[in-house]
């Protein structure tokens, strides 16, 4: 009698610790998300996006294991502003001082707000940046280097940050490890300054002789000399700090394995923001040479290379089947940006829009159209989605998964596409305002771009951008290249959509 009592009560206890294990709320059933983001990586970069000059395994196998989305954008064609949308829900054009900041900026980002990271984090999740920031540090642009730097990262959000400032080309070039400086010494202090050369550093205008990497003219890569690029910017001191090019990836792909290593008993957020292929392209030396491509291809391999290395790390420590992997890319591609590195002579026949016209800076497809891959072996089933979908809407969608309450009046801008984004519905957007030299706008496939004065061709990179004196209006459902202007056809949607685009702009 007393054995079977006893069995009862072992057989109850089992029970309970399975229904405790099983509850939704269950920081064992919250998966991981672990967010990879390129720096100027154009739809065409990849061969799951139909590149056939470079091939890029690890990045197609991870599309392969997920939904791979032919109409994924990012909110804007250059950098800050994609990542401040990412990062808040907004569309960043909504906010004066969004543009590309220079090396120096300060925090663009609300500290008071509900930002990606700080959702995740109300959610119980660990969360961590790694890489690129570009988004300002600080209360103003003068700030003391040489102390704690903030507010930052770690004010909007993180748990941990290690990241550059700004991008690879500017000053400062060091790496930011939470609110200091990494391997700064005290008895060599850093200095910046963006109007005027500081300090006795060589600079690209006064030595060309000295650089590895000459720049293009008239582009402002004439700045400090270090590790024989000139940067945007001057700079002094930190001789021990500085970071040499060819170590940037590996470095930020050591930091991210470690924060997965170290949270890998708890759920996490890690948002991994590359470098690759983003100016100056200075591959470690194994990628060099290898792609055929030049210096451009050989960092989209490095690239590719560092998205195998975290599945493989996923995979080692078990964490494969309960990890979300999403990756995409800040904006659309550029050539040469600021640097002589033969990125056009070596081409091949490369095409780095794919089938789209513009690139980086442009209102046209191949500004905000880029590869945009969702994966989560076992939960997503494989598949190719033409879903209209956005990186602002990564904010509403993964509240609503995880049960957070977006307070009124906070990104407004972000609609939840969990269902689209988890491969549960083929329903996206309806609405989007894409951010190029000029804003367009997308409705049920048909694209707006209004009549403006700006210049055809971006300076320098040899992009177009999308302006026309005339209004274009194009069918991309079958049209992606926006090849046939269609607004003299249809004048009334024409109408139609520049009122829509007009009351949008005058939401907020």
């Amino acid at each position: 009698m007393k054995l079977n009592l006893l069995i009862v009560i072992i057989g109850l206890a089992l029970v309970s610790a399975s229904h405790r294990q099983m509850e939704p709320n269950s920081q064992a059933l919250k998966p991981n998300i672990l967010y990879i983001y390129a720096d100027d990586l154009g739809y065409g970069d990849l061969s799951c996006y139909g590149a056939t000059k470079i091939h890029t395994p690890n990045v197609d196998q991870l599309a392969a294991s997920g939904i791979r989305f032919t109409n994924g954008h990012c909110t804007a064609a250059t950098c800050t502003p994609s990542r401040y949308s990412l990062m808040t829900g907004e569309y960043a054009w909504r906010k004066k001082g969004t543009g590309i900041l220079p090396g120096d900026a300060a925090l663009i980002v609300p500290t008071g707000g509900t930002t990606l990271p700080n959702m995740f984090k109300k959610a119980g999740y660990k969360t961590g940046v790694v890489g690129k920031w570009h988004l300002g540090l600080g209360n103003t642009v003068a700030k003391d280097w040489n102390g704690e730097v903030k507010p930052g990262p770690n004010e909007v959000g993180f748990d941990y940050s290690f990241i550059f400032p700004a991008t690879a080309d500017r000053v400062p070039t060091v790496f930011l490890e939470n609110h200091r400086i990494v391997a700064l010494d005290e008895n060599d202090p850093i200095a910046v300054d963006y109007t005027k050369k500081i300090g006795n550093d060589p600079t690209g205008s006064e030595h060309p002789e000295l650089l590895k990497l000459k720049s293009s003219p008239g582009q402002r890569h004439d700045g400090t000399i270090v590790n024989g690029i000139a940067r945007i910017g001057y700079m002094s001191g930190g001789k021990l700090a500085r970071w040499v090019d060819e170590e940037v990836s590996s470095t930020f792909l050591a930091k991210a394995e470690n924060f997965i290593a170290e949270n890998q008993k708890k759920p996490f957020f890690l948002y991994l923001a590359l470098t690759e292929p983003h100016v100056p392209r200075m591959p470690a030396t194994r990628f060099k040479g290898t792609s055929g491509l030049g210096l451009r291809g050989d960092v989209i391999l490095q690239l590719d290379w560092t998205v195998g290395e975290l599945m493989n790390q996923l995979k080692y420590l078990g964490l494969d089947k309960n990890t979300i992997v999403i990756f995409t890319s800040d904006n659309g591609p550029v050539l040469d940006d600021g640097y002589l590195d033969e990125a056009v002579a070596k081409l091949n026949g490369h095409t780095p829009a794919g089938p789209m016209r513009g690139g980086k800076y442009s209102a046209l497809e191949g500004g905000t159209r880029i590869p945009f891959i969702i994966s989560w072996p076992g939960k997503i089933k494989p598949k190719v989605s033409d879903a209209l979908v956005s990186q602002i809407d990564m904010l509403a969608s993964f509240s609503a998964f995880t049960h957070q309450t977006i307070p009124a009046g906070e990104a407004e801008d972000s609609e939840n596409l969990i269902g689209a984004f988890l491969g549960k519905s083929d329903k996206g957007r309806s609405v989007y305002v894409e951010q190029g030299g000029a804003l367009a706008i997308v409705k049920d496939g048909w694209k707006y771009i209004p009549p403006n004065d700006g210049p055809a061709v971006a300076r320098f990179v040899d992009i177009e951008t999308g302006n026309a004196a005339e209004p274009q209006l194009y069918n991309l459902k079958e049209d992606i290249g926006e090849k046939h202007n269609l607004a003299d056809k249809y004048p009334g949607k024409v109408k139609d959509l520049d009122i829509l685009l007009k009351s949008i702009k005058e939401k907020k």
